[in-house]
């Protein structure tokens, strides 16, 4: 059964909605009429997004303020929505963390976040609202990759695991529900100018000096991804350099990508 074409009456769930690229995926969602439910931790910032879609589109838009990595924070979420009567179309699953530094001297508990947001909370979303849309015969899933996902990078090493994680689980997922209806849409982003490069400019300074070319504009990833989404591709790297970048990561030997990071790695301390 063909994915049928996105409809405004569809809604859309936004995790990790309340800045960055979440917050210009629920923009661009908005902006084609659709209703959404946006989910992130800062409460008072996802309420004024919130607020200012409904206003700017003329759509609902509902923000329920959640810590995804609180242990049955997912369950708690899918039985609010089910309480609301309100049907997922469209699962957007951006939510991330991400902490930069040596392996070896990173706190536990940073290496446990990453592990928590970007890989527990993350599959428990497509656990809860994936069947619905296979049941339903319709539904789109967009999940938040990154181009660290194709290969080791020394100093974002458990982020990058994380997020080929990510990507594994979306082609393996997309794959099984083939012809359902259902479809599963891996956006690759790069390096994006965000709070979350804000954070990792804090923890290493080396990465002010990154030239443009290298940063994306979160409006720009979002475009690319939302219209990957509504074409059910498998997967969407965000950018020209990007997808420059992950194309040789595919043909490259591994070694040769290994030795790549490790210079990458003494170039940035």
């Amino acid at each position: 059964m063909p994915a049928r074409p996105a409809s405004r009456s569809d809604t859309v769930l936004v995790t990790g909605a309340s800045s960055g690229i979440g917050a210009a995926l629920a923009e661009r969602f908005a902006r084609d009429g659709h209703g959404l439910v946006l989910v992130a931790r800062r409460a008072a910032q996802l309420t004024e997004l919130a607020e200012a879609l409904a206003q700017r589109h003329g759509v609902r838009a509902l923000a329920l303020p959640t810590d995804l990595a609180r242990p049955g924070a997912v369950p708690a979420l899918a039985e609010a929505l089910r309480r609301r009567r309100l049907r997922i179309d469209v699962l957007v699953n951006n939510a991330g963390v991400l902490h930069q530094g040596a392996f070896t001297r990173m706190k536990p508990e940073q290496q446990r976040a990453m592990v928590d947001l970007n890989v527990a909370a993350f599959t428990e979303l497509l656990v809860h609202f994936v069947p619905p849309m296979r049941r339903r015969g319709h539904g789109r899933v967009l999940n938040l990759a990154s181009i660290a996902a194709f290969q080791p990078v020394p100093s974002l090493a458990t982020y990058a695991a994380t997020k080929a994680y990510v990507l594994s689980l979306s082609e393996s997922l997309g794959q099984e529900l083939a012809g359902s209806g259902v479809t599963v849409t891996a956006l690759c982003p790069g390096i994006t100018d965000t709070g979350m490069l804000e954070g990792a400019r804090r923890a290493n300074a080396r990465l002010t000096q990154l030239p443009d070319l290298m940063v994306s504009d979160a409006e720009a990833v979002a475009e690319a991804g939302y219209q990957a989404c509504l074409r059910g591709e498998a997967l969407r790297v965000a950018g020209a350099f990007n997808e420059a970048l992950t194309l040789a990561s595919r043909v490259a030997p591994r070694w040769l990508l290994r030795q790549a990071g490790r210079s990458l790695a003494r170039r940035t301390r």
